[in-house]
């Protein structure tokens, strides 16, 4: 089963993007912090992650660093209010595959995690 992370500080918010991808047949794993979904990406490796920018303890930008650091290739796309080109050119410079406006709707959020899985599978090929 296709396995996404969901690192977002917000508890309601990160349940409304699970509820939406398990609508999808989407298995998901959830962390609430940077060090918390660092800490799930030494032990199991999704196939996508979905990653806030605005997070307390570790914003979404250190999470994308340390991911780069340490050498995991697992597509990421950032959810964000923050609508700076500025913010979206730097996560994309740190690996981000797609920089997307919180809070998506389902059919823009679904249609960005196909991209992604389909990035992924290519890459492994």
């Amino acid at each position: 089963m296709t396995s996404i992370l969901v690192v977002e500080d917000s508890w309601l918010t990160r349940r409304v993007i699970c509820k939406i991808l398990r609508a999808e047949g989407y298995e998901t794993w959830e962390a609430s912090s940077g060090p918390e979904a660092l800490e799930q990406l030494g032990t199991k490796t999704p196939n996508c992650m979905l990653l806030d920018l605005l997070m307390p303890e570790m914003e979404g930008r250190e999470v994308l660093q340390a991911m780069r650091d340490r050498g995991y290739k697992i597509p990421v796309i950032v959810i964000t209010a923050d609508i700076q080109a500025s913010t979206r050119s730097e996560c994309m410079e740190l690996g981000a595959m797609a920089v997307i406006h919180k809070m998506p709707n389902s059919d823009e959020l679904i249609g960005w995690i196909k991209k992604a899985l389909s990035v992924s599978e290519e890459s492994t090929q």
